[in-house]
């Protein structure tokens, strides 16, 4: 199949092709899949002044610079200058090798940036942390569709920062939810699988987020190889379930305070030291 993947230039979301690319490529993947990459440049739209015309909480000025800053303009760089793409984790330029194309950054998918992006003939759409909503005219491209994972669990928990709100209501563990895109409400597709992730206090808002993927991109995998074995991909229509959920976008400053106040922290040094090192080649 024509594969095309819509991420966000990230940490969360590169170490997340590192489990879905090498997966996609294996021998299993038969006849092997043809995949492209587009990158957005961040993840929904900037967290706006508060009342009064405060800037936003600091906090995600912190949290930013460990997703986005630190690697895209300082690790990665010399990741690649090094050539040391050689570690247990590949940048987005040593991920290039399965790929059919360089990685391209693609903000405008839904209106000049249409062709580029229907120009991959994609089979099937795959969305990780993609920060634009897809509107129907890229929707309709893929003849298989397009399906997305969540890091939360759906519908408790749509919008950005998900497994933020499920630490801070007290859930003893995180979900990655698999889902269908079919119309340009966020989150609100067909849920077709779930993985989970336990809560580990002593650990930071981010190390989670990153802990998801594993599982979640397995989700997907099995969904691709499913769909390539010509199988019906059908789902759980979120309209039939109890709830109609919760739609969240960044947090105040006061929910970050509470947040501090149950003895969680957003991003942790150490932590992001240890998933860094595995970007460079030990020895």
């Amino acid at each position: 199949m024509n594969i095309t993947i819509l991420t966000n230039r990230d940490l969360a979301s590169c170490v997340a092709l590192n489990y879905l690319l090498p997966a996609l490529s294996t021998p299993s993947a038969l006849p092997a899949h043809r995949v492209t990459v587009f990158l957005s440049s961040q993840v929904g739209k900037v967290a706006p002044k508060a009342a009064g015309g405060s800037r936003r909480p600091e906090a995600l000025d912190t949290l930013k610079f460990f997703e986005q800053t630190l690697v895209n303009d300082i690790v990665f760089p010399l990741c690649d200058r090094a050539a040391a793409n050689a570690g247990s984790m590949l940048t987005f330029k040593g991920l290039e090798r399965f790929l059919v194309a360089p990685i391209l950054e693609l903000n405008d998918i839904n209106t000049s940036g249409l062709p580029e992006f229907a120009a991959t003939k994609p089979d099937l759409v795959l969305s990780i942390r993609y920060g634009v909503i897809l509107r129907d005219e890229a929707i309709s491209v893929p003849t298989h569709g397009v399906l997305n994972l969540h890091s939360g669990r759906l519908p408790d928990y749509k919008g950005v920062m998900a497994s933020f709100r499920a630490m801070l209501n007290g859930d003893t563990e995180l979900n990655m939810t698999l889902h269908t895109i079919d119309d340009s409400g966020i989150d609100t597709g067909r849920i077709l699988a779930m993985s989970s992730f336990e809560v580990d206090r002593a650990k930071s808002y981010l190390w989670h987020v990153l802990g998801l993927y594993e599982n979640g991109c397995k989700l997907m995998t099995d969904a691709v190889n499913a769909i390539d074995r010509g199988e019906p991909i059908e789902g759980t229509s979120q309209a039939t379930l109890a709830s109609t959920g919760n739609y969240f976008t960044f947090p105040t400053q006061r929910e970050l305070d509470d947040f501090t106040a149950h003895g969680f922290k957003l991003v942790d040094g150490d932590e992001i030291r240890h998933v860094v090192e595995q970007f460079y080649a030990k020895g």
